[in-house]
């Protein structure tokens, strides 16, 4: 193993101002669940992306699976979900004893094609058994196309889950990432362009869900004196610690955001004379985060795949990882067959696809170095 520090994806980057929040929680013993930091860290998220409201939760998947509890999504009920994701995105479903059907991704966005879309959306209206509600992912920081896919779910009657974990602080038409469906997920794993060790987010204009999810969301418990439970909850509340947390890290995220595409254009203008490689686009109807900068590797130009290319950087202590395995390929949904897409666009955006080191931490001199390494592999 070559001798340095690893040079990682996306790594946690504190900001210098979450101590002072955390330090307000200490000296106010608001250590449990609740308390002012996450008062205000939900009404800051909100405001930040312009919405009436948002819950803070211990995660991203859980923000997912209230989304569905609040839609009424219920066993053997048809939940759509984008393919080319992490799996976060569908065991939600499952767990709801739902059933996940998959819609492939359009390469002009790598997200959720809409032509795929109205397909599946034509086929199961004309069986009676419309989906409870679609499940649209935003992958590595960019939107999906939401002014196509809300007027096809618009038509049929079918509420949007934006899975906006990956997309905090992109835009879409002047609108921001999160606010585009009837829930908006956001997620602050460690991994995320912003974090509070572990935690998340569920937002929406609809108060009265909100609060209905904060109901669920600590154990159901009922309004009485003593601990009474009359309906099924869950522990998914975030602590006010970690809250104060994501207080810090919401103050510098368009600075990471700024870093994330600084990155991105550093390996386009490094490695784009490289026949046989394209970077993820940016669709024209938004910007986005560039929270990882993907690209795919043509194999008819290329003699390397994605596991070489993995297998090669590791030797020098940079970490690397394949795009999203696409969820109608995993092993845990291998029964399934329904996947709905034109030309299987996330199964090759998978085999040919490549995330590169995009760390906010990361120095110019670092990512020359890994530039470098790219360079001599590719010849």
């Amino acid at each position: 193993m070559y001798d340095r520090e690893r040079i990682f994806l996306s790594s946690p980057h504190m900001s210098g101002y979450e101590q002072q929040y955390i330090n307000d929680a200490f000296e106010k013993n608001w250590i449990a669940p609740l308390g002012e930091n996450v008062d205000h860290f939900e009404s800051e998220v909100a405001e930040y992306v312009c919405c009436k409201g948002a819950v803070a939760l211990s995660s991203g998947t859980a923000a997912i699976h209230l989304a569905l509890i609040l839609l009424g999504v219920e066993r053997d009920d048809i939940v759509f979900c984008s393919s080319l994701t992490f799996i976060a995105s569908a065991n939600p479903i499952l767990y709801q004893g739902a059933t996940p059907v998959f819609i492939d991704s359009e390469p002009e966005s790598w997200n959720m094609s809409p032509a795929a879309l109205e397909r599946a959306l034509k086929e199961y209206s004309a069986k009676g058994n419309l989906p409870k509600a679609v499940i649209v992912v935003n992958l590595y920081g960019q939107s999906a196309d939401y002014d196509e896919i809300k007027k096809l779910c618009d038509y049929y009657g079918v509420p949007i889950v934006e899975d906006a974990a990956e997309s905090l602080g992109a835009t879409y038409k002047g609108k921001k990432s999160g606010t585009l469906g009837k829930f908006g997920i956001f997620s602050f794993n460690g991994n995320k362009i912003i974090t509070t060790s572990g935690g998340g987010m569920l937002i929406s204009d609809d108060i009265e869900k909100l609060e209905k999810a904060r109901f669920y969301a600590t154990q159901a418990r009922d309004q009485a004196i003593h601990y009474q439970h009359s309906q099924l909850g869950y522990n998914y509340r975030l602590s006010n610690v970690l809250a104060g947390i994501g207080r810090g890290q919401l103050r510098v995220l368009d600075a990471r955001v700024s870093k994330k595409r600084e990155i991105f254009n550093i390996y386009k203008q490094q490695l784009s004379d490289i026949e046989g490689i394209q970077f993820m686009p940016e669709a024209t109807y938004g910007q986005t985060t560039r929270w990882l900068t993907a690209m795919t590797i043509d194999p008819q130009k290329i003699a390397v795949n994605h596991a070489d290319f993995v297998g090669y950087l590791n030797q020098y202590n940079i970490e690397s990882r394949p795009v999203w395995k696409p969820l109608h390929l995993q092993p845990l949904f291998k029964d399934t067959d329904y996947y709905y897409h034109d030309e299987d666009v996330s199964a090759c955006l998978f085999h040919q696809g490549l995330c590169l080191p995009s760390d906010t931490k990361m120095t110019v001199e670092t990512q020359l170095d890994v530039i470098k390494r790219l360079r001599d592999i590719l010849k």
